[in-house]
């Protein structure tokens, strides 16, 4: 079948009633059976509210700094996102004199609200479908350098197009069904965007590891940002001290009328990849993947636990890089065990026999997809791609010496001098403001003895470990010492001149060479056949399709703007119901565990008067009678979903998605339609804490909730 009878063909099986609570779906061509089965669950807006006009729900959401979602709450641009996306902000403005992170934080004026440097909203305008475009341009029988370059081509020219009548838009092109479609969505980007509001830690991220994927909840994960605008055209503009807040066309109505069990509930956000027509060969790669590296993060993370324990500096300074390394650490634990708990490989392969048998009576892609072929592809990587995830893991940008020794003469650091080559230079003026030299060098020294124990091809292992072994007799942390004592590298506000002899010679700058040579290897060999892997794969999911015409199909994850339907509701652990919401009394008895000496649950002594108060006033839920802090609905998400709104079926705000539950982390390969839960905090509970604890409010009279 040609791409382009393939892509009306998708655009047929689109059309076709979805799977309820199965799904995330594009605005733009939304299908209006899907829109029917929404109206069915207890949506109330019109079909075009959602994508067309200045007033479509989907101009209130954002693109949060490219890797969460967020959701403007006002017509003074204040943006809610969760407190995990705002991380970074919090803690890069935070000193052990002002420990934003641990205090939290409130700017009570406008002119106390903190920039922040590198993060952006960005709004998607529209989408289109421009497959017939690169197909008329033969992009079928191009390359793959060739496609990528036909791309960037045509991204470029659709982006001048934009300009040409806003200056402020840009275009992205995006793969869809493993490239198979291309769509091409419209942007306008913010990057004046300055922290407003956060809780203390122990409440943005209450539960800490010991919760994350877990239920039940209790965490109130928020946090607030305001947009900031040129004054004259309140469109975007680079951060000013002259710019003012960003009055936005549409802002999402916040909502304090609360939700029941079976109630309609929507996501729209930003989900940022699943692999649900993933081969069974390609899931047996994944589980190895995972398995590798939650067994590397687990060394790294139990140092610097340790180290953030014993010094707030250091805790300040690693807890945003800790938050980020143990999350997908245990995303990997949790995905394979529901793989091997549901048998996900073999149920995958069952299904691709009857592909094959479709195949085979059929001709249709006989000939081109060859599933021996594939099993053969993914065979030949395995070592390859265990060794290189294995030293990216251990080496690049876990510790500050082989940042710097695999970075070399490149980024940031480099100032060149064009017309003496001979005297550009590196400077590296971090005094320590992000990294700590001890909890640094324990890191390296125990990924350098684990990356060797677990390596699979001993031949993978970098010239340096023979020296260690030589010089050292296997003492890495000796080696990492001396090593670190005597480059270059780790001089500060001292400039280092590269293109010398000595500066090849020395030892740090021989480790990352060392290094960077094994992964460049490694790399080589993948490539042989990562682009023969992926066709196979394109064609395993355009043969998928064809079977399964008169079924619905959506695409993987790609963080592009989704929305997914579903209902509040719990389901049945262990054969006990989960419940579908929590309420105060069960923080407070977590909290009496923290008081104990549950790290995770410890909090401060105001927040237990706060969870434990006789009148909740406007915040407690009208039939319950409760504060009620998180609740579960079906929504189909996933990882760049977080701060996603929750809306309900009049389009009014009710949580921010902050979660996904353990007993379905495979849902990213496979969703399941009986386990599969989002967790989201209660907007209640984020206003209450907005109010009691923050006293915020000229932000309230601002959002406005009613």
């Amino acid at each position: 079948m040609k791409l382009k009878q393939f892509i009306a063909l998708a655009a047929l099986t689109l059309s076709m009633p979805a799977s309820a609570d199965e799904g995330m779906w594009t605005l733009y061509n939304l299908p209006t059976q899907v829109y029917d089965q929404m109206c069915g669950y207890g949506f109330q807006l019109p079909y075009g509210s959602l994508y067309q006009g200045d007033q479509a729900v989907k101009n209130a959401v954002v693109n949060f700094s490219g890797y969460c979602s967020g959701v403007v709450v006002s017509p003074d641009g204040l943006v809610f996102t969760n407190h995990h996306c705002g991380f970074e902000s919090i803690r890069s403005h935070s000193t052990v004199e002002h420990d934003y992170m641990l205090n939290g934080f409130y700017a009570k004026s406008y002119a106390e609200e903190l920039p922040n440097e590198d993060m952006f909203v960005a709004f998607m305008v529209k989408q289109e479908d421009v497959t017939p475009v690169l197909e008329k341009a033969g992009f079928s029988k191009l390359s793959r350098e060739g496609q990528a370059a036909a791309v960037d081509s045509l991204e470029n020219i659709m982006t001048q197009q934009a300009k040409a009548q806003d200056s402020t838009l840009y275009v992205s092109i995006d793969a869809f069904y493993e490239g198979n479609q291309w769509i091409a969505t419209t942007y306008q980007q913010f990057d004046d965007l300055r922290l407003v509001f956060t809780v203390p830690k122990s409440m943005g991220k209450f539960g800490g590891e010991t919760d994350n994927w877990m239920w039940p909840r209790q965490t109130c994960d928020f946090s607030v940002f305001r947009i900031y605008a040129d004054p004259k055209t309140n469109g975007p503009a680079r951060y000013s001290k002259d710019n003012v807040p960003y009055h936005p066309k549409h802002w999402a109505p916040v909502s304090m009328q609360g939700y029941k069990e079976g109630d309609f509930a929507m996501t729209m956000g930003y989900p940022g990849s699943t692999e649900r027509y993933l081969s069974s060969y390609g899931i047996e790669q994944m589980h190895m993947r995972n398995a590798t590296r939650s067994q590397a993060r687990g060394v790294k993370q139990d140092v610097m636990v340790r180290h953030m324990r014993a010094d707030e500096a250091v805790r300040i300074k690693y807890d945003s890089k800790f938050a980020t390394s143990s999350n997908y650490w245990k995303n990997s634990i949790g995905m394979n065990k529901c793989i091997d708990s549901i048998g996900l490989i073999q149920q995958k392969r069952d299904y691709e026999f009857r592909i094959k048998a479709y195949v085979d009576s059929t001709g249709y892609l006989k000939g081109q997809l060859n599933f021996d072929t594939l099993k053969a592809l993914y065979a030949q990587n395995s070592t390859a791609s265990h060794d290189l995830l294995l030293l990216s893991e251990s080496f690049s940008r876990t510790n500050e010496l082989t940042t710097r020794a695999m970075m070399g003469a490149q980024g940031p650091n480099v100032v060149r001098n064009e017309n003496k080559p001979s005297k550009s230079y590196l400077l590296y003026d971090d005094d320590q403001k992000t990294w700590d030299e001890g909890l640094d060098k324990e890191v390296l020294a125990v990924s350098l003895k684990n990356y060797k124990e677990h390596i699979a091809d001993v031949r993978n292992l970098p010239a340096f470990y023979t020296t260690i072994a030589n010089e050292y007799g296997n003492d890495y942390r000796r080696f990492v010492d001396d090593i670190w004592s005597k480059t270059v590298l780790m001089k500060n506000n001292k400039r280092i001149y590269f293109n010398n002899k000595a500066f090849d010679k020395d030892p740090g700058v021989r480790l990352g060479k060392d290094l960077k040579e094994v992964a460049e290897r490694l790399k080589k060999a993948l490539g042989a056949n990562t682009e023969r892997i992926e066709d196979q794969e394109r064609m395993l999911c355009a043969a998928k399709l064809r079977m399964e015409e008169d079924m619905p199909h959506y695409s993987d994850a790609n963080f592009t703007m989704r929305l997914s339907y579903g209902r509040v509701g719990g389901y049945n652990i262990g054969g006990q119901p989960s419940g579908y919401y929590t309420a105060s009394e069960s923080i407070v008895e977590k909290m009496k565990a923290g008081d104990k000496g549950v790290i995770d649950y410890q909090a401060e002594p105001i927040m237990h008067e706060l969870m434990s108060a006789s009148n909740y006033g406007p915040y407690a839920d009208k039939t319950t009678g409760k504060m009620q802090l998180c609740l579960l609905t079906n929504n189909d998400i996933t990882g760049g979903n977080s701060g996603s709104p929750l809306f309900d079926g009049q389009g009014r705000l009710i949580g921010l998605a902050f979660d996904g539950n353990w007993d379905s982390l495979a849902s990213d390969i496979m969703f399941d339609k009986v386990l599969a839960r989002t967790i989201s905090v209660d907007i209640r509970f984020v206003l209450y804490l907005m109010d009691r604890w923050g006293h915020a409010d000229r932000l309230l009279q601002e959002i406005g909730a009613k």
